[in-house]
């Protein structure tokens, strides 16, 4: 389809689509590979102590390898939530869902990750559930296939 801006000049309006494969590497193969034993792994700086979910192969504050993998919590806080709902290419969820910020328990940073658990359809309801703060654990996915998405969801805990 053609268009034209405020100047007259035409655009073309057009979709690409590149597919491709990403290799993980060792520290986020590792990473994915404790969501199949339904761990969650991090690496600690021996220099500031931080504790990084998702791992890193090095400090981004320090500039040293991180090689000190540790088992973190499958709880943690919300930090912040968002409800999507529409959909773009390559989503691995259909809407609508709650993207969120999770701290997990003695972790130094945020995991960012879905909320769920609960009927989405009324907002309304979901607005009085949903809250920054709120305390979540993991809830697994019955077929692990050592990815994301191993973690179905977290879910708000009484």
């Amino acid at each position: 389809m053609v268009t034209f801006d405020k100047k007259g000049n035409p655009i073309i309006e057009a979709e690409a689509r590149i597919p491709y494969e990403l290799a993980l590497g060792p520290t986020w193969y590792r990473f994915y590979e404790g969501f199949r034993k339904e761990r969650i792994m991090g690496t600690r700086c021996s220099s500031c102590e931080r504790v990084l979910v998702p791992p890193r192969t090095f400090c981004p504050r320090c500039f040293i390898d991180m090689d000190e993998w540790v088992e973190v919590s499958t709880e943690g806080v919300v930090v912040s939530w968002v409800i999507t709902n529409y959909e773009y290419f390559g989503m691995p969820t259909k809407p609508p869902f709650i993207n969120s910020m999770i701290r997990l328990d003695k972790t130094d940073c945020n995991f960012v990750h879905l909320i769920g658990g609960f009927d989405l359809s009324d907002i309304d309801a979901v607005m009085q559930t949903v809250k920054t703060g709120m305390k979540v654990k993991a809830v697994w996915s019955n077929q692990k296939a050592g990815c994301i998405m191993d973690i179905k969801y977290f879910a708000p805990v009484n």
